[in-house]
């Protein structure tokens, strides 16, 4: 948890909170200079940034240029007052709290004042603390906001288990001790490997032991985002910014704020979207999709990729400039049959997570299974292997059978290159569902424009 921070001794204020008061920006927005002068004091030396204005028309030119979290708006302002500007603020889409401000209200204007979207509405004059409190639950409701979106993504299966680096081997010993190192930096980190090696479980395990723990960890697919989309779900955007956008929306960065964003098979982002990324990190500022403001950014990236980005830059499929940026630091996540050696603990984790999970109960481990296991290639890597046991428990018994097919068709022990493996594997499970491409990238944990990618390289028809 971290603290907020300390407001000089004696001050209303001194207290920890779940959010860091040097994270948020704030523009005071009033035409008495005594009441701008006392906010700017009261305020700056605990958030980290404070901007004044005296009209609505500064104002605007501040937020052109500038992304405030939050405005303390006076309501009797020359020229328009903070209610009617207000709505028209709302209706561009600006999202951030609003806490207005007057010397003269009746019911009317308060009521007034929360449909034009109002986080709150204070009398003059009013203290320190007053205004401290009521920025603190504006923050406080942004925080939660943040907090409740991770979940939901959480509760929808999106996320891998936590503790899912198992196993004693010597490459996933040595994976362990990188990512504890990497882990206390602030770089940009690159996995690779192969599908199913356990990337997204790595990227967490640098999330849980960074400084960043307790901020939230959000991963994206981008494979699974429509090209047209990606760019409005990473950055967000403004109401009316293209066709549907009947709300303004807040973007996955924003989510992560402070923490993790885990980009997922980055190697499936369209090239103009590559442009518009490379720009966000090495400028730590983005726009949101129809805005003309730029809203900074505090987000670690790791991204990954079961793809040679280095072939892909040689094909002109990827930028070479963002794959240099992501690069920073690249960690190899080794396959499964490079470290067979862990293949007991993993059965007896997935055996013990899946129980929980299916609401069934444990199977007897049958003599001689283990040998099988370990012979087996498993071409799906660590995630084929949860599969496997997932398919046993419901099952009720190991089909052991299917792997030594599988062993033999996919050339288990041959000369087949790994391109070939994953081939025939891939084209295997498509057969076994009837060409039901959704299904069988279910089955391969891939997504499905990653399943018709491969196929339309190797010419293979999809229904």
């Amino acid at each position: 948890m971290q603290r907020e921070t300390a407001p000089p001794t004696g001050e209303p204020g001194h207290t920890t909170s779940e959010f860091n008061w040097q994270a948020h920006s704030v523009l005071v927005v009033d035409d008495e200079e005594g009441m701008r002068s006392f906010l700017e004091r009261a305020l700056r030396p605990r958030c980290g940034m404070v901007e004044v204005a005296a009209d609505v028309e500064h104002a605007t030119r501040l937020m052109a240029r500038l992304h405030f979290d939050l405005l303390i708006l006076d309501i009797a302002l020359p020229g328009k007052s903070g209610i009617d500007w207000l709505y028209e603020l709302r209706e561009h889409g600006f999202a951030g709290d609003v806490i207005l401000v007057t010397a003269f209200a009746d019911m009317e204007t308060a009521i007034n004042a929360l449909r034009g979207g109002a986080s709150d509405f204070i009398l003059k004059p009013f203290r320190v603390d007053q205004i401290l409190n009521a920025m603190k639950n504006c923050f406080h409701r942004a925080h939660l906001a943040r907090e409740n979106f991770v979940l939901r993504r959480e509760l929808a299966g999106l996320a891998a288990e936590v503790d899912g680096l198992v196993g004693h081997s010597a490459p996933m010993q040595e994976l362990r001790a990188l990512l504890r190192r990497v882990a206390l930096t602030p770089s940009t980190v690159l996995l690779l490997g192969e599908s199913g090696t356990g990337k997204e479980v790595a990227a967490r395990a640098l999330h849980q032991m960074s400084p960043r723990a307790q901020r939230p960890f959000v991963p994206v697919n981008c494979a699974a985002i429509a090209s047209e989309l990606i760019e409005s779900e990473l950055f967000g955007h403004v109401k009316g910014a293209f066709t549907g956008a009947a709300e303004s929306r807040n973007g996955l960065f924003y989510y992560a704020h402070g923490g993790t964003l885990f980009l997922d098979e980055i190697s499936e982002l369209p090239l103009p979207m590559q442009t518009r990324l490379l720009r966000v990190l090495e400028e730590r500022r983005l726009r949101p999709v129809g805005s003309e403001r730029e809203v900074p950014v505090d987000v670690r990236i790791i991204a990954a990729s079961n793809r040679d980005l280095a072939a892909e830059v040689a094909a002109g499929r990827f930028r070479q400039d963002l794959y240099f940026r992501l690069a920073v630091v690249d960690i190899l996540i080794p396959p499964l049959r490079e470290r067979r050696e862990d293949i007991p603990d993993l059965v007896e984790h997935f055996m013990g997570l899946l129980t929980t999970q299916l609401g069934v109960a444990p199977l007897p481990f049958p003599h001689g299974l283990l040998p099988r296991l370990t012979e087996y290639a498993w071409p799906g890597n660590v995630r084929e292997l949860r599969n496997f046991i997932e398919r046993s428990l419901i099952l009720g018994g190991f089909p052991v059978d299917s792997l030594a097919v599988r062993n033999e068709t996919l050339g288990g022990g041959s000369d087949l290159s790994l391109e070939e493996v994953e081939k025939r594997h891939i084209l295997r499970t498509l057969e076994a569902c009837g060409g039901n491409k959704s299904e069988a990238a279910r089955r391969l944990g891939v997504s499905r424009k990653t399943l018709e990618r491969k196929c339309a390289e190797w010419g293979a028809s999809l229904v």
